[in-house]
């Protein structure tokens, strides 16, 4: 457990949650999942160990905030939808298309009224990464945009939920009662991942709603006060965070397109602590949208630092970019992390993990050089 002295959150340094799978792990999930070879007691021993091991490897990075890296899910984002009440995962043939790579065709469905059981096994993960560290423990779980934007209509089953109005109201119940839950299990840090905020800004996925009778700019509205609903009862010492990204599969991405479209919804309405913002391409748009940062204690993370390549980036050219940035918005009021995970699903990045060691070590240097220290 984090010790009494440890700094609480927010950090100037972070990261988004998802670390590399060991290969260790990724054979022992393979043994138990296709091939039936193992026991869970055994799947669970290997997970655990590299658990471990990740969150030391974090620690020595100098970072106060760690998490499990994810090690236990096969998505970012499914792994949580499936073990709520009224979603089931189906496989099909055709997976959803990156650019240059295809996600395994899992998909979401909406068969039942929606829910957050007390059973949720990620309440365990989020209890056992906190048993291993000395630092902060952190958990990163879809945000409910996800639910609604990575499930076909086809696939919402209750009659009910055509009234999406009724969807969205069921929507931001659960996740009130997943932040709950996180809370009573000892969370303090609680991160959501609600990457459909940016995938809404790039030209091509706006014509898409537009084409299938949804307003894109009525939908950002929607999903920022679903997201406001949802953690609207948290306790005051219970700080949220949201990452926003355009797609990270094995180094590749979906979207793309500058923030404006949703930046004023996602810093004034959705009641969110701490951003954590993809910024390490030109396909992010430029750093004008931050001046819609309120002033006060919300803080900005821009991801400089890409996890889709093992290139370093150097110390120099973060340094302007903060320069850069403080010119929208207060350097008081922001931090370093990489731009995303850096295994959104267990197949990984195209990166090594010394390279994913040198990219922590590196963000951690940033906000040494920038502000002093990761607690300051």
């Amino acid at each position: 457990m984090p010790s009494a002295t440890t700094a609480k959150p927010p950090y100037r340094a972070d990261h988004v949650g998802s670390l590399l799978r060991p290969e260790r792990v990724k054979q022992a999930r393979k043994r138990f999942f296709e091939d039936k070879s193992i026991d869970r007691e055994e799947l669970s021993a290997v997970e655990d160990e590299a658990i471990r091991e990740t969150v030391r490897m974090q620690q020595n990075a100098g970072l106060l905030a760690v998490t499990d890296g994810e090690m236990r899910r096969s998505f970012w984002h499914y792994d949580f939808m499936g073990a709520l009440t009224g979603f089931e995962l189906v496989e099909r043939d055709e997976g959803v298309q990156f650019h240059g790579a295809k996600l395994r065709p899992i998909f979401p469905t909406i068969t039942g009224w929606l829910d957050f059981p007390d059973d949720h096994p990620m309440l365990d993960h989020y209890k056992y990464l906190a048993s291993v560290t000395d630092v902060t423990p952190k958990i990163s779980i879809p945000g409910p945009s996800c639910c609604h934007f990575r499930t076909a209509k086809d696939d919402i089953h209750p009659k009910e939920y055509r009234d999406v109005e009724i969807l969205f109201d069921d929507l931001a119940k659960t996740y009130a009662k997943a932040v709950k839950a996180f809370y009573d299990a000892g969370c303090r840090y609680l991160q959501m991942d609600d990457i459909f905020f940016a995938y809404l800004c790039d030209p091509k996925i706006r014509a898409q709603k537009a084409a299938e009778g949804t307003d894109p700019d009525w939908l950002i509205s929607k999903y920022a006060r679903v997201m406001h609903d949802a953690i609207a009862a948290r306790p005051d010492d219970m700080l949220i965070a949201m990452h926003m990204c355009r797609g990270n599969f094995q180094s590749t991405w979906v979207a793309e397109g500058a923030y404006d479209p949703a930046a004023d919804a996602v810093f004034n309405e959705t009641g969110i602590d701490v951003y954590f913002m993809e910024y390490d391409s030109e396909r992010a748009g430029g750093l004008e949208p931050l001046r819609l940062l309120p002033k006060g204690r919300k803080r900005v993370l821009p991801g400089f630092i890409t996890t889709k390549s093992g290139e370093l980036e150097k110390l120099d050219d973060l340094k302007r970019k903060f320069d850069a940035a403080s010119q929208f918005a207060d350097i008081g009021q922001l931090g370093i992390a990489p731009q995303c995970g850096f295994a959104s699903t267990e197949e990984g990045n195209k990166i090594s993990e010394d390279d994913q060691k040198r990219k922590l070590d590196l963000v951690v240097r940033t906000a040494e050089a920038i502000w002093g220290g990761v607690d300051k």
